[in-house]
């Protein structure tokens, strides 16, 4: 089975903190630009963030730099989304895609894995 699945999510304070995990199950993630996408209530899903295959290069939106991390752990087959100073905004469907390719920057469009989602509430 080639699959990947999140967890991590759950209900938070603003100003809080959450990590959100994704595991690849069948496949190795050596070769595969890893990203989180959010989709808020409302609005398109959009790239929070992206991790390349040598885990050199790490893009962020706007909207999340200084507050979330995104890395990588190929052993585990696992990549991670740390997102602190949490705030309503960032309240959404989280999901983490994998897209194989030595150059991809996670364009949503061409992702070749994708999670479930996972929900995340951000609210006091």
């Amino acid at each position: 089975q080639l699959q990947i699945a999140e967890s991590g999510g759950g209900l938070v304070q603003p100003g809080g903190s959450l990590r959100l995990v994704c595991a690849a199950s069948g496949f190795p993630l050596d070769y595969y630009a890893l990203g989180w996408f959010r989709q808020a209530p409302g609005k398109e899903r959009e790239l929070i963030s992206c991790i390349n295959n040598s885990g050199v290069m790490k893009n962020y939106a706007d909207s999340v730099k200084g507050r979330f991390s995104i890395s990588r752990d190929n052993a585990k087959n696992t990549w991670y989304l740390e997102m602190n100073d949490l705030k309503p905004e960032d309240s959404g469907v989280y999901y983490c895609a994998a897209d194989h390719g030595l150059f991809s920057q996670c364009p949503e469009w061409d992702m070749d894995y994708w999670g479930k989602g996972i929900l995340v509430t951000v609210s006091s």
